[in-house]
């Protein structure tokens, strides 16, 4: 089905916009058509917050869900059978404020006010995504939902505090049915074939935004547009516009795909759909791995963990980025598919060089598979960065090994932001295998990484910084795990750092 019309609710009615380009965000309809202006522009790049919205949208049990996202890249099309919730939407019939806002106000959480209606959506969100009777979130809690949002002004403690004191207020409710039947009601059954003009004229042709619903007839899409974008969350893609003004051409969305959005497990595997978001990745990884959770709560913010993939994360195959080291480490595979072939490889051959992958013209990724924990395993993760939240890493370390009885019997080191690609460690593995877990030996596999890394320098942190980093947290891996170790130590960067 070819359809010219985005459909999607917003204010509680079914809104339809069509002859807008494909790549325009919502950020933009809003400001600059709806009049919205409540919603911010403040980097443009999914980093400060002032632009976050709530999505709403069905799960894969039909029920709702709402989730913080930014609106500054995300683009029109991919709201399409969803609903949309800004700030005008929290006040009241009569004027009344919403009990997010009220609190902000009794709390003097808003001073400038510019960035103050992107921490009330990501309050909201909290607020609706709070099950009654579990009372008041934990501080955790609320710094995770606050991660995506920056502010200059209050130092943030009065934005905490109105977190916890707006549920002190009587209780607003929400229609999780009314919106369940709105969403349904505009569910797609066929693709959307979304299109048009080029703003710059016809010369340059009409690319076309598709929108699947089955896995079928992605594969049928990409087999036969092995050009097209795929695009999943846009928390990458989404800069390609903002920032470097970039012409997507076709788009392939992955975001409709149901089958790509499961998270199944069985006796060997967790098995990780495409287009499942980071933040539901993670926490299924986590179930399994708990040693990932400071890794999950540090990856970007809650918003871009909502928007973005796992399997994007790894198609993408950034250096920095933070999902491949761990994922190395316990001997992921991924899952591509071609048309109807399907294949398999580990993670660690995946990568053929900067930005460069195995993935052949019209195949795609299609699902990653993380083993089950083996016995005798001990794994860990490090993030170092400049800022602990929301930042890129400048070295991100992944270490699991199994031990057979004291002696290393399988290692896997993996780092990003050491070299062109995330990558393992064979010199720094083989110094291990076979021998015993001990001090002397682990320092042998620290001497041995400047065999497998020459790190570039840059604006994060200078090739001898990273080469000493690696070899420190592969020590803290061992002070971390060796017998009869203390607890374990909570603050990477600042060992990281003072160990210079």
């Amino acid at each position: 089905m070819t359809t010219q019309t985005i459909r999607f609710f917003q204010h509680n009615a079914l809104r339809e916009v069509h002859n807008v380009p494909a790549s325009r965000t919502v950020l933009q309809q809003l400001r600059e058509h709806d009049q919205c202006i409540g919603t911010k522009e403040g980097c443009a790049e999914g980093d400060c917050g002032a632009c976050t919205v709530v999505i709403g949208e069905l799960d894969s049990d039909g029920q709702p869900v709402l989730k913080a996202v930014n609106a500054c890249i995300q683009f029109m099309p991919t709201l399409d059978g969803r609903a949309l919730f800004t700030v005008e939407d929290l006040r009241a019939a009569d004027g009344s404020l919403h009990p997010v806002q009220q609190a902000m106000v009794d709390c003097h959480g808003s001073q400038c006010g510019f960035c103050t209606p992107g921490f009330v959506m990501s309050m909201y969100a909290l607020y609706q995504n709070q099950p009654a009777g579990a009372g008041l979130p934990t501080r955790d809690e609320i710094n995770a939902a606050l991660s995506g949002n920056l502010c200059r002004c209050t130092g943030y403690r009065p934005i905490v505090d109105a977190s916890q004191k707006m549920f002190e207020y009587p209780r607003v409710s929400f229609d999780r049915e009314k919106l369940r039947q709105q969403l349904e009601s505009i569910r797609r059954t066929e693709t959307v074939e979304y299109t048009t003009p080029d703003a710059r004229g016809a010369a340059f042709g009409s690319p076309t935004f598709f929108a699947p619903v089955t896995l079928a007839e992605f594969a049928r899409l990409r087999y036969e547009h092995p050009d097209a974008r795929i695009l999943a969350g846009s928390t990458d893609v989404g800069l390609w516009v903002t920032k470097q003004f970039r012409d997507l051409g076709d788009v392939l969305f992955i975001g409709n795909v149901a089958e790509l959005k499961s998270i199944t497990r069985d006796a060997q595997a967790l098995t990780v759909g495409a287009a499942a978001s980071l933040e539901n990745a993670y926490s299924a990884l986590g179930s399994i791995y708990p040693e990932v959770a400071e890794l999950w709560t540090r990856f970007a913010s809650l918003p871009i963990r909502n928007a973005g993939t796992l399997g994007g994360n790894v198609a993408n195959g950034s250096p920095i980025g933070d999902s491949m080291p761990a994922l190395m480490a316990l001997d992921a595979e991924v899952v591509l598919q071609k048309g109807p072939r399907i294949r398999t490889m580990p993670l660690d051959s995946f990568y053929l060089g900067y930005q460069k992958s195995a993935l052949e013209p019209g195949e795609f990724v299609a699902a990653v598979r993380v083993p089950l924990p083996s016995v005798n395993i001990r794994f860990r993760t490090y993030k170092v960065s400049k800022r602990y939240d929301q930042d890129i890493s400048a070295v991100c370390a992944a270490f699991a090994i199994t031990l057979d009885g004291s002696r290393v019997k399988t290692a896997r080191i993996a780092f990003g932001g050491m070299a062109a690609t995330p990558k393992r460690a064979a010199n720094a593995e083989a110094a291990l295998v076979d021998g015993e877990w001990n001090e002397e030996n682990v320092e042998a596999a620290m001497r041995a990484l400047d065999l497998d890394f020459q790190p570039l320098t840059d604006m994060r942190a200078s090739s001898g910084y990273r080469s000493k980093v690696a070899r420190n947290v592969l020590k803290r891996f061992y002070l971390e795990t060796r017998e009869n170790a203390p607890l374990a130590l909570h603050d990477v960067n600042a060992f990281a750092f003072d160990a210079q």
